[in-house]
């Protein structure tokens, strides 16, 4: 099924084609920069698992993207469930993670603004959070492009305490914010 469409994407539910790209996105370092490490084919399989369980819990979660002129997949874009401890958790996050091929061409912006549109009108969800290390400057002007704000800098309790990725930013985007920013359009 086809959750979302854009001009150059289709945000859908994910196929068995999908695993072994999936597979290779999770391992390649340049993608995983920002991430305390690489992901083995096992802890792929096990988030795949996740992001299946998550769509048959709440009917949404991490998007498979396909590009509609090659029909290629080439990540994931959507929402997850953050459980992790921090004074903003539980919170619906968006986040992405597409292959490098296709960095630099909008994707990403494109993909998430219109998941956190489907988000707000579809799926009637109030407030949607995004975060990632301070230093991944790529995925914060996304966070930017698409309308969310910053609301602070925080230690990510899963990165660990020495790490050069722990230190974290945090932003925000509201239904009623985005409602009344489209208004205004």
């Amino acid at each position: 099924m086809i959750y979302i469409e854009t001009a150059r994407l289709q945000l859908r539910d994910w196929k068995a084609t999908d695993i072994d790209p999936f597979v290779r996105l999770n391992a390649d370092e340049q993608v995983m920069r920002y991430f305390p490490k690489t992901l083995l084919p096992e802890e792929t399989y096990a988030l795949y698992k996740t992001i299946r369980t998550a769509f048959h819990e709440y009917g949404f979660g991490l998007y498979a993207v396909e590009e509609k002129q090659s029909g290629a997949f080439i990540g994931f874009i959507g929402f997850q469930h953050a459980q992790f401890e921090a004074d903003f958790t539980p919170c619906i996050e968006i986040g992405w993670r597409l292959k490098k091929e296709v960095w630099g061409k909008g994707y990403a912006t494109e993909g998430a603004t219109a998941c956190l549109q489907y988000g707000f009108t579809a799926l009637n969800l109030q407030d949607v959070y995004s975060f990632t290390a301070e230093v991944n400057a790529p995925s914060k002007s996304v966070m930017q492009k698409i309308g969310m704000n910053f609301m602070k800098t925080f230690e990510h309790p899963n990165v660990h305490q020495d790490s050069w990725l722990r230190q974290h930013v945090l932003f925000h985007a509201s239904r009623r914010s985005f409602t009344l920013s489209n208004e205004q359009v």
